[in-house]
C-alpha cells in the first residue's frame, strides 16, 4: 500500500461543485501570449486555446502547498498524490471570444475516479468549463487532471510509445526556461515543476523542467493555425501521452484529412508520442 493511500468516496463528494469566475479578454494578455509564441498580436478575436491565460486562480502565499499550486480541498478535491499535471481535454467552439469584451467561466467537477496504472495509484479528476460572452456559450471544455504517486527510487522510466512517422507539417519547439517561465507567468501557474529545476529533478524525479501540457496543445493548435490560417476550429481534443522536457527540443505534427479532421501530435527527439490531438475544423 502507498503512503499516499486515499479515501475515494471522500474525494467524490466534490462531484457536482461549481465556480463561477469573471475575467476581461485583456488586450495585453493575448498580445503577450502572442510573443510567446513568437507570432502576431491578434487583433478582435481569441484565438482557439488561449483562453488558458484567463480565469486566473489567485490563492494568497500562506495558501500555496509545497508543490507551488494552491493548497488541495477548495475547488478541486484534496487528492494526496503528489505529482499532478494535465492529462487531457475535449473542447467545442462554438463561438469566438471577442479580445476586449467581459466573460464568465462556469466550472463543474463531473468526476473523480481511481485507477491503477503501470507506475501505482492514479486518480483523475473531470472538470467541466462553459465559458460565456455577451450571454452565449463560447467555449465548453472538459479538462482531465491526473495524480500521481513518485516514482519508487530506482525505478526506470516507463517505455515510450512511437509517435507516428507520417506528417504534412512539422515545427521543432526549442522549450527554454524563458518560454516555460512566460507561459506560467501568463497563467499564473506557481507549479514548480515548470520552473524549479531543484524542485522537479530532486522531490518530483524528473530530468528536467516539465513543459505544461496546456503550452504543446496550443502549440499544437498553433502548427495548424500557422499552416490552415483560414481554418475555423470547431473542436478540439488532447491526450498527454508522455512528458517533454526543457533539456531538449521537440517537434509538433500535423496531418490533415479530407474529412475536415486534422490528427495532430507532439514527439520528442527520440520519436516517442508526448501527446496527441485532433482538430475539427470549417473552411
Amino acid at each position: 500500500m502507498t503512503d499516499h493511500a486515499f479515501d475515494l468516496p471522500l474525494l467524490q463528494q466534490w462531484v457536482g461543485r461549481t465556480e463561477v469566475k469573471e475575467d476581461l479578454i485583456q488586450p495585453a494578455m493575448a498580445s503577450a501570449l502572442a510573443a510567446t509564441l513568437d507570432q502576431a498580436a491578434p487583433a478582435a478575436e481569441l484565438p482557439p486555446l488561449w483562453h488558458w491565460i484567463y480565469f486566473w486562480t489567485v490563492a494568497p502565499a500562506s495558501e500555496v502547498g509545497a508543490d507551488g499550486h494552491p493548497q488541495r480541498g477548495g475547488f478541486l478535491p484534496p487528492v494526496p498524490l503528489p505529482r499532478r499535471m494535465w492529462a487531457g481535454g475535449r473542447l467545442t467552439f462554438t463561438a469566438p471570444l471577442a479580445i476586449g469584451r467581459e466573460a464568465t467561466r462556469t466550472s463543474r467537477i463531473l468526476n473523480v475516479e481511481a485507477k491503477a496504472g503501470a507506475s501505482g495509484q492514479l486518480a483523475f479528476v473531470t472538470v467541466r468549463h462553459e465559458i460565456a460572452q455577451d450571454g452565449r456559450i463560447a467555449v465548453t471544455e472538459e479538462h482531465d487532471i491526473v495524480y500521481r504517486d513518485l516514482p519508487q527510487p530506482g525505478a526506470a522510466a516507463p517505455a515510450g510509445k512511437p509517435a507516428p512517422q507520417e506528417a504534412a507539417w512539422t515545427r521543432e519547439i526549442v522549450p527554454d526556461p524563458v518560454l516555460l517561465f512566460r507561459y506560467s507567468a501568463l497563467t499564473f501557474n506557481g507549479h514548480r515543476i515548470h520552473y524549479d529545476r531543484s524542485y522537479v529533478t530532486g522531490v518530483e524525479g524528473y530530468p528536467g523542467l516539465i513543459v505544461h501540457g496546456p503550452l504543446i496543445a496550443t502549440l499544437l493548435l498553433d502548427l495548424l493555425r500557422r499552416n490552415m490560417p483560414e481554418a475555423v476550429v470547431k473542436e478540439f481534443s488532447f491526450r498527454a501521452v508522455g512528458p517533454l522536457f526543457d533539456i531538449e527540443p521537440f517537434t509538433v505534427c500535423g496531418q490533415p484529412g479530407a474529412d475536415g479532421r486534422v490528427k495532430l501530435w507532439a514527439k520528442n527527439q527520440r520519436g516517442e508520442l508526448a501527446m496527441q490531438a485532433e482538430a475539427v475544423i470549417s473552411a
